[in-house]
């Protein structure tokens, strides 16, 4: 289990752009994504959040696919960011034929459901629209999506909430270092659905403005959409296809603390054994990562249980810190991999993003980025994936340098 893990390309779609290079636009811009409803239909408008500012149909157009996939935004969010990665690294038809493809959601294909669940139940029979309840299945999605890419050695999909992304690039860490496949486009997509704002609205979770992680004045999450997707390889496959590499995933950490269905411990205990284990298997010290990308949802539990974990690495002396969920709203299952790619933009282009929002800090000591960090070398980060039930997730990116070995 020793073999080095590499990523040789990236993409992303969410509110703040298509694309990395619209994502660092925004980033270097400051400009949130978080804004009123537009697209998802809900009685609940007065919410903000992050949606993806493209309807189904101008994405099925740009993608050229029909029914079903048309009628799926998880998958269209999926396909639109998986085929960036793929692209960037340069994958073959039959490289993919050897790969893996690891995709985690949750809400899958719940805006479909939506649409025909009433006829369903309504008519207490067997009726047409009880076809369209099988894209329903989170594996549907993940299928449709790699279908489109070409044909992969294997397809699976973690469903572990907000940390399923971050636990589909562990996996394809450990399918590359256990010998099971040399290639591995891992990632995740989430649509936004009235289930899923219902959900985390009946929690009493969401915020009426837009969110303020770190901030004393905190009020809660703004659910967002969109999707990412990179491309691990092991140093074989990198020599031998001559991919340009863009960071090395040099550890990471899963937990699970079940200390409650959706809070997490007040000493913060699956996130604090998360990042640890992501430390240990990096070998780095806790003064060597340079920046950390929080799970910073905005709810009174997360922010102070997670600074808690995080002092209990670092003591007094934290990195810098923020979340971009201000940026893209949290994007629930997509937001590992999501933050992923802005933590590998970070380490590419010297840059750490700003907390928006934070006016009084949630501990006078502590204050994540208040201004965006610019020209700064960046060679270790974090990323953190925290979901309910206390499954927590770390990531840790570096800078590569020099040749594969």
């Amino acid at each position: 289990m020793k073999q080095k893990v590499y990523v040789t390309g990236a993409g992303i779609i969410s509110a703040i752009g298509v694309g990395k290079e619209a994502t660092l636009r925004s980033i270097l811009n400051e400009a949130s994504g978080v804004m009123p409803m537009s697209y998802l239909e809900s009685e609940h408008s007065y919410l903000p959040v992050g949606e993806v500012k493209l309807s189904n149909a101008e994405m099925s157009h740009a993608l050229n696919v029909s029914y079903p996939i048309n009628e799926l935004r998880t998958v269209l969010l999926g396909i639109f960011a998986a085929k960036e990665a793929v692209e960037e690294a340069r994958l073959k038809a039959m490289d993919l034929r050897k790969a893996a493809f690891i995709s985690g959601t949750t809400v899958g294909g719940m805006d479909k459901t939506e649409r025909h669940f009433k006829s369903v139940f309504d008519a207490n029979a067997d009726t047409p629209d009880c076809k369209e309840l099988k894209y329903n299945d989170c594996g549907y999605s993940s299928n449709l999506i790699a279908d489109y890419l070409g044909n992969f050695q294997i397809v699976t999909t973690p469903s572990t909430a907000c940390s399923s992304a971050a636990n589909a690039i562990i996996l394809g860490a450990n399918l590359i270092k256990a010998g099971i496949v040399d290639i591995a486009v891992v990632g995740g997509s989430e649509a936004l659905t009235k289930f899923h704002l219902n959900g985390f609205n009946s929690l009493m979770i969401l915020d009426k403005e837009r969110c303020r992680p770190f901030d004393k004045g905190r009020a809660g999450i703004n659910l967002g959409e969109g999707a990412a997707y990179i491309v691990l390889e092991s140093a074989q496959s990198v020599k031998n296809r001559g991919a340009r590499v863009l960071a090395e995933l040099i550890g990471y950490g899963n937990s699970c603390d079940a200390f409650h269905q959706t809070a997490t411990s007040e000493n913060g205990d699956g996130a604090y054994l998360a990042m640890r284990k992501a430390l240990d298997m990096s070998h780095l010290n806790p003064d060597e990562i340079d920046y950390v990308n929080t799970h910073g949802t905005g709810t009174p539990n997360n922010d102070i249980c997670e600074l808690a974990a995080m002092e209990r690495i670092w003591g007094a002396e934290l990195p810098d810190f923020s979340s971009t969920k201000p940026f893209t709203g949290h994007t629930t299952s997509a937001s590992g991999s999501i933050e992923a790619v802005i933590c590998l933009l970070s380490i590419a282009n010297g840059v750490r993003p700003k907390s928006i929002g934070v006016s009084i800090s949630l501990k006078d000591d502590i204050t994540p980025l208040t201004e965006t960090k610019r020209d700064c070398s960046t060679k270790n980060v974090m990323n953190n994936s925290f979901g309910f039930g206390g499954n927590d997730s770390s990531l840790i990116f570096s800078e590569h340098e020099g040749t594969i070995g």
